[in-house]
């Protein structure tokens, strides 16, 4: 048995085959997916079709990226969030809670989406933005610098 120690421990894991990244065994990830040498994907996360995690990036929890979704840089998927249909994680972005990041929209710099919050449709979140609650961010919305979208807010 193989083991590797995701930060709480060692535990089962491989690399996959379409990238060298490594994976726990209790995590599921498609022979079409790519994990990079640096990524990590662990606990019970699923990394699906045609999705890419890069860099050094941690998928974790029970976290989805889904689709031709990218998480890249130092970003971070986790929880029960979902990256889905053409959407980009980059830099030190966060991406938890039950949040959904989809149809092409973009969470860069240091930028959090979290709690119920959604962004979809070519959106952008970046800087330092937080997207919490129920918020929604779509179309071609841009939230960026410190700005924080939170509660039942659209835009």
């Amino acid at each position: 048995m193989t083991a590797f120690d995701f930060g709480t421990g060692p535990v089962p894991a491989h690399q996959h085959p379409n990238g060298g990244g490594w994976v726990a065994d209790t995590a599921t990830v498609s022979e079409t997916a790519y994990v990079g040498p640096n990524a990590w994907v662990y606990d019970n996360a699923e990394v699906t079709c045609d999705a890419r995690v890069s860099g050094y990036a941690k998928v974790s929890g029970r976290a989805v990226v889904i689709g031709d979704a990218v998480v890249t840089g130092d970003a971070r998927v986790y929880d029960n969030a979902r990256v889905s249909d053409y959407a980009w994680v980059s830099g030190d972005a966060r991406v938890s809670g039950n949040a959904m990041v989809y149809c092409g929209a973009v969470v860069i710099g240091d930028a959090v989406v979290t709690g119920d919050a959604v962004v979809t449709g070519y959106a952008k979140v970046s800087g330092d933005a937080w997207v919490s609650g129920h918020a929604w961010v779509s179309g071609n919305a841009v939230v960026s610098g410190t700005v924080m979208v939170s509660g039942d807010a659209y835009n």
